[in-house]
């Protein structure tokens, strides 16, 4: 992570210890067979979906563990969203998947929306929304004015990914700042293409580890 850049307070950071750099490392790896990458991400995936809780034993004592808010459901980005999918169901059993597909446009090289199939009732939920990478930002703003149009209301969206840039988190907070970013590691920035470095390849490409379903 950049040390000069300030995440915003709408944003939380994983705590950055051995074992997340260890997971972290191994994905990053370009020589990661796909079985264990596909094992290890899954291991991120559940630590960002678990959500920290105080509570008090009976003894009378503080005890920090984790719980889920309230009622809540998952919408992944496709197609690299849905590999976040078996991740949160491991965590929530019997959550609802929707799913929204964003492509650009080649004529005017913005994000379009090409798809979208939600739960019926998502306007009374907490919306858990997938995606692996976070680096200019576009696809996931698109999502969510999506969710906005189905009358989810913009702080009950909690956005999960594995890997951000500055500049991503920025525009995102900018146009959304109700919004919750839930991040695994935050990366230097982007390259002159608009790619995530250091990285770890396109999480939906497929020529990378990850198949383009699970």
């Amino acid at each position: 992570m950049t040390d000069s850049y300030t995440l915003p307070e709408q944003v939380k950071l994983l705590t950055q210890n051995s074992q997340l750099k260890g997971l972290m490392t191994i994905i990053r790896d370009k020589d990661t067979p796909r079985a264990d990458f596909i094992f290890y991400a899954d291991r991120i995936i559940r630590l960002l979906v678990e959500e920290d809780k105080s509570i008090t034993t009976p003894t009378g004592n503080d005890y920090k563990g984790i719980a889920f808010e309230g009622r809540i459901c998952g919408v992944s980005i496709m197609r690299a969203g849905e590999a976040m999918e078996q991740g949160l169901r491991e965590c929530c059993r019997s959550v609802r998947i929707g799913k929204i597909l964003i492509q650009r446009d080649e004529e005017t090289h913005e994000p379009k929306l090409y798809y979208s199939k939600l739960p019926k009732d998502i306007a009374s939920r907490y919306v858990f929304l997938l995606d692996p990478m976070l680096a200019t930002g576009g696809s996931a703003m698109q999502a969510v004015q999506v969710l906005l149009d189905n009358n989810v209301k913009e702080e009950h969206i909690i956005f999960l990914n594995l890997i951000g840039s500055p500049e991503g988190i920025d525009s995102f907070i900018a146009k959304y700042p109700k919004v919750k970013i839930v991040i695994g590691e935050l990366d230097a920035g982007l390259n002159k293409d608009k790619y995530i470095v250091p990285g770890c390849g396109d999480f939906g490409c497929s020529d990378c580890h990850l198949p383009l379903f699970w």
